[in-house]
């Protein structure tokens, strides 16, 4: 039996693949030449998780790859409807960044609750302004998004003593549908974004979500940019219609210099790196090389995206 062809979509730093020596004739490539490298390949490795190219690459008819690794919990990155339709499978890096997350999202809503942007500001500037803080504990927090990640968020706050609800696509044994969203969200103080995107969730956070909300919520966004009506939170800040938010992914990354949320009262800004703890990176590579001797031993393969609802079903 011939040598499968890998072909890696290449970021910087590359992975480390040395296990499969002998077991993958390992090609790179950048977007710019991945369409015709893409049919001799048996298998794809999306490490530029970052990239569309994909979604323009993809073949319609004729050799394709039998499989694609994306080294990202989201797909919506490379799905696109040649690729839905194909028998290709699509496998994601669930379970690497779901405890990485939770701890980023706890550490966003203990600074917001203990104010200490100000307090950094208010050191640089050396002065001394007593002020009081928020008790997180008995507070209430609502996630959207009840897959791996949310799960983890939901546990960790759990741990702070905060009361949080997790929504899902269906409602189930400790799961809220879509259905009882507004109501969670009009008595909660913390809201959580960790959906995937898809049809149902994009631009799901706008002027009307965020009107439903105490003054005294805060919003955080950990899922994908494109989850938010970026414009309508910022008014919402601006009005003063929420507390505070803290946004980790944008519609548009990296954010532009021009963008109106750079200067938003109460908003926390970081460059899309919740979950990238050191090490992730050979976390991701060494996932997908035990993917890749599942998939050459025949095994069934772990972490499967349903390709048409965009996400690892199961959960």
């Amino acid at each position: 039996m011939p040598i499968p062809t890998l072909l890696v979509l290449d970021a910087e730093p590359l992975p480390r693949l040395g296990r499969l020596t002998g077991h993958a004739r390992i090609e790179h490539t950048d977007a710019a030449h991945l369409a015709e490298r893409l049919p001799r390949a048996d298998v794809l490795l999306v490490w530029d998780f970052a990239s569309h190219a994909v979604r323009h690459a993809w073949p319609g008819e004729g050799p394709r790859p039998r499989w694609v690794h994306t080294a990202s919990a989201g797909v919506d990155h490379l799905m696109c409807p040649e690729l839905a339709a194909s028998d290709t499978v699509v496998t994601n890096a669930r379970g690497i960044f779901d405890q990485p997350i939770a701890e980023y999202v706890a550490a966003l809503v203990l600074a917001m609750a203990k104010d200490l942007p100000r307090t950094l500001e208010l050191q640089r500037e050396r002065t001394w302004r007593h002020r009081e803080s928020h008790r997180i504990a008995g507070s209430r927090a609502v996630v959207v998004g009840s897959g791996p990640i949310g799960r983890a968020i939901a546990h960790t706050l759990g741990a702070l003593g905060i009361t949080t609800a997790l929504v899902g696509r269906t409602a189930r044994t400790g799961v809220h549908g879509p259905e009882d969203l507004d109501r969670l969200l009009a008595r909660a103080d913390w809201v959580i974004a960790a959906a995937p995107l898809t049809d149902e969730t994009r631009g799901m956070f706008d002027a009307r979500r965020f009107g439903l909300m105490q003054p005294s919520a805060r919003f955080v966004n950990i899922g994908r940019g494109q989850l938010v009506v970026e414009h309508a939170l910022a008014e919402a800040l601006a009005k003063r219609w929420i507390a505070g938010a803290a946004l980790d992914v944008f519609e548009a990354e990296p954010l532009p210099s021009d963008s109106p949320l750079w200067g938003a009262p109460d908003l926390i800004v970081s460059p899309h790196m919740s979950g990238d703890i050191i090490g992730w990176r050979d976390e991701l590579a060494t996932q997908f090389v035990e993917l890749y001797e599942q998939w050459a031993s025949g095994e069934p393969l772990k972490n499967v995206v349903d390709k048409q609802r965009g996400y690892v079903p199961g959960h």
